[in-house]
Parts: structure tokens; sequence; C-alpha cells
């Protein structure tokens, strides 16, 4: 089996310890992070060959960042070092009703400057049969925009199949003078495999879909196969939040032909959830590309995001093994 290319930016995370606010105390936990990158390190925990596309810059941060990859399989050959700074994100944890919170700070870093033309996918596309892309590279401004366009048509071209999650971020789309549903609307043209909700497809198709709970996700995933030929599969959750520490999730996969649905389960005493949805795409992914059915690809990809809330930092570092496991029941020690 090729290789899986994820591209987006890695950014480093910059959390509050604990359950604090920033800088409650001066001092804070870091992670390195970047949907794409979460993808890729789940992906490559699970056994699969992953290679990420990414740009850094040529100093201590970015070289952390590359070791944190590399340690986790993934090849980083097509992570160039260039000018520009790092991309920072900012995490408060949420604690009881207390909702956790996220700014960014990742203008004119390394990658944030890359545009169209700066990526070799003659070269970074070569023994490559998926390319996994995120709606949050063409949020950070109009050159990332174009060249997540430029990315998802070079795969086209080759014939190479598309997986896209669409990580809506309002603060980054709003940050300029963007037109979120004409670049999502062109880079989903593109997608075999999307990761999203009806909010998602809402956005894409300017509809609003009137049913509740599966019949209103039916209602849109059906909108979206019209919309969309190329489309073969939506994978998506559902999450329910009482508070900070228990969270109710469901997952599904909708083909043109049918849906596959788990049954809800409660996350208590979650550590960290970020990172949870690219667990879900990885563990879902993992399930397309091991040839499993869509029962067990989509229980796959609850299984990941259920034990990714139990891992502090943004990264799925769970093995085939632990999926079994989850799915196997049992919360007893394993010796």
């Amino acid at each position: 089996m090729a290789a899986i290319t994820c591209f987006g930016e890695i950014l480093l995370r910059m959390t509050a310890p604990g359950r604090e606010l920033l800088l409650q105390k001066p001092h804070l936990d870091v992670y390195v992070a970047g949907a794409e990158a979460n993808v890729g390190v789940g992906l490559a925990n699970l056994g699969h060959e992953v290679k990420m596309v990414s740009r850094l810059p040529g100093n201590a941060l970015g070289q952390a960042a590359v070791d944190a990859l590399r340690r986790h399989g993934v090849d980083v050959a097509g992570i160039a070092r260039t000018p520009g700074r790092m991309g920072l994100y900012f995490l408060t944890q949420g604690a009881g009703l207390r909702a956790s919170e996220i700014f960014y700070d990742r203008q004119d870093s390394s990658f944030a400057r890359a545009g169209p033309g700066d990526f070799d996918w003659d070269g970074l596309l070569q023994d490559v049969d998926l390319l996994h892309l995120s709606g949050i590279t063409p949020a950070l401004g109009p050159r990332s925009a174009e060249a997540a366009v430029e990315a998802a048509e070079a795969a086209a071209q080759r014939g190479i199949p598309i997986s896209f999650d669409g990580n809506y971020r309002a603060q980054l789309w709003e940050s300029w003078d963007s037109d979120p549903k004409d670049i999502l609307t062109r880079l989903v043209s593109k997608a075999r495999i999307l990761f999203g909700n009806h909010r998602d497809i809402s956005l894409l198709l300017g509809e609003t879909f009137s049913g509740e709970g599966a019949d209103r996700r039916r209602e849109a995933a059906e909108a979206a196969f019209g919309a969309f030929p190329n489309l073969a599969m939506i994978a998506s959750t559902a999450r329910h939040v009482e508070d900070a520490d228990r969270h109710r999730i469901a997952a599904r996969i909708d083909t043109p032909d049918g849906i596959a649905q788990t049954e809800e389960v409660l996350v208590a005493g979650i550590v960290d959830r970020i990172g949870a949805g690219d667990a879900f795409a990885a563990g879902v992914l993992h399930g397309i590309r091991t040839g499993r059915d869509l029962d067990w690809t989509v229980r796959s990809g609850l299984a990941l995001t259920c034990l990714k809330h139990s891992l502090p930092g943004d990264f799925s570092l769970f093995g085939p093994e632990e999926i079994e496991a989850y799915m196997a029941g049992g919360l007893d020690v394993r010796r």
C-alpha cells in the first residue's frame, strides 16, 4: 500500500497547566499540534505509511516540531524549512461549566507565507494513494487558500483520492476578507471522503436542513452526494456536552447507499478533548485502508476519538491493539 500525504500547518500548542487560566501562574505546557499532523501521527501509530507536507521555520522551534513527527513514524522529508515564524495557538482547558477556549497566533508563520507554486506536487505526490487536507489551511489567508486548492487539483489530476475535514474555524476565516463557501466548495468538489456534519454541508450548499438528529444528517448527506459527484463517504460525530468532564459521543458514516451508525457513548473523566476529531478521522481512514466494512470502520473512528480524550496533547498515540481492546470492552487493568 502506498503512503498517505497530509498537508497543513504544524503548530505549537501553549496550554495553561491543569485547569488554570492562561498565565494564572507564569507557566505553559507545550505540545506539537496541527489538525493534519494530528491525523498523520494517528495513522502512523496505527501502522500506516504517512508523509507530512508543510513549512516550518529553520530554528529550534521548527526542529522540535520535525523531531516530534519523526519520533512518531511520520516521513518528514516534505517539510521545508523557510523564513517566517512558528505558528502558535493557546488553549485554556475548561472545567465544570466553564468551556475551553482557544485563540490563535499564526499570522506570518512560515506555512502561512506559502502559496501556490511553492510546493513541488510532482515529487510530493509520488507513491501516494491518499491526500488528506482540512478547512484550516484555506482559512489562514488568500495564499494559503490557493495553496490548498492547488494541492487538491494536483491530486485530482493524478487520480489520487482526497479526504477532507471541514474543520471550520470562524476566528481564522473572519480575520481576512474571505469567502469560505466558495473556497470550501472548490475543495470538497475534489474530495472522495468528507469529515463533516450537517452544519458543514449547510455552509457549502446554502441550505438549512429541517429534520431532527439522524434524519437531518441523512437529509444533509443526500444533498451533499447530489451536489458533489466525487463524494463517496461522509463521516461525522455527534457530541453532547454535559460538562467539561462528561461528553456523550456517537459516530456515523453516510454513503450514497446507506448508513453505519454507532450507539452513543458516555466519555467521562476527560483529560483533553482537543484533537479528538482528528483521531476520529485517523480511525475511519484506518478502517478504510485495512479493508474493513463500514460498521467496523465507524466503530474504529469512535474508538479512537474516545480514547484520545484520555491523553494530554493533540496527538492520538494508540495502536491497532488499543482499538481492538476498546471494541472488546472491559475497563479493568489488562495484565
